[in-house]
């Protein structure tokens, strides 16, 4: 008998290829921003399914809000002559044959494996956040100025490739 979690991993599940396939059948970069959007909460869903929480939250706010925003970002600042002379190439055959073989292996390891159930318990995001912002406060700052870097970098180069300094 299926029971509720078992509905919602297979909403999930479903919600997660609907977004990716949109990813990568899309011609419009935009929608497959929002496909690459629709994969990110879909794989919060599973962490939320698993009692992970945490990585949800930050699989919403980093993955789901930032990169695809970034994204966004890049393709407003990218101008449209850059992409008038990109065309197709001929790798759509070897993809769409290793695309099959690992669909082939994953169904195969799908059916031959059997899952043992057990009861999950989750860790309190109050402990996670104690440990983090105790145990590990200098890698995170030290996360947190690689990005800022970035940022900083990024912003050069637009100017750089505007003309301006």
């Amino acid at each position: 008998m299926i029971d509720l979690s078992e509905i919602l991993f297979y909403l999930v599940a479903a919600l997660i290829l609907f977004g990716a396939a949109g990813v990568v059948l899309s011609r419009n970069i935009v929608y497959a921003a929002v496909g690459l959007l629709l994969t990110m909460l879909g794989t919060a869903g599973l962490f939320i399914l698993v009692f992970a929480e945490f990585l949800a939250l930050v699989q919403v706010l980093i993955y789901g809000g930032a990169v695809v925003v970034l994204i966004l970002f890049a393709i407003m600042l990218t101008r449209i002559d850059d992409f008038r002379n990109l065309t197709d190439n001929g790798q759509q055959l070897v993809a769409g044959l290793v695309s099959i073989i690992v669909v082939v292996t994953l169904i195969a390891s799908i059916l031959t494996t059997s899952i043992e159930q057990t009861l999950l318990s989750g860790v309190g995001i109050q402990e996670l956040g104690i440990v983090l912002f105790s145990d590990w406060a200098i890698p995170f700052e030290i996360a947190s100025l690689v990005l800022l870097i970035a940022l900083i970098g990024s912003v050069v180069l637009v100017k750089r490739g505007e003309g301006g300094d």
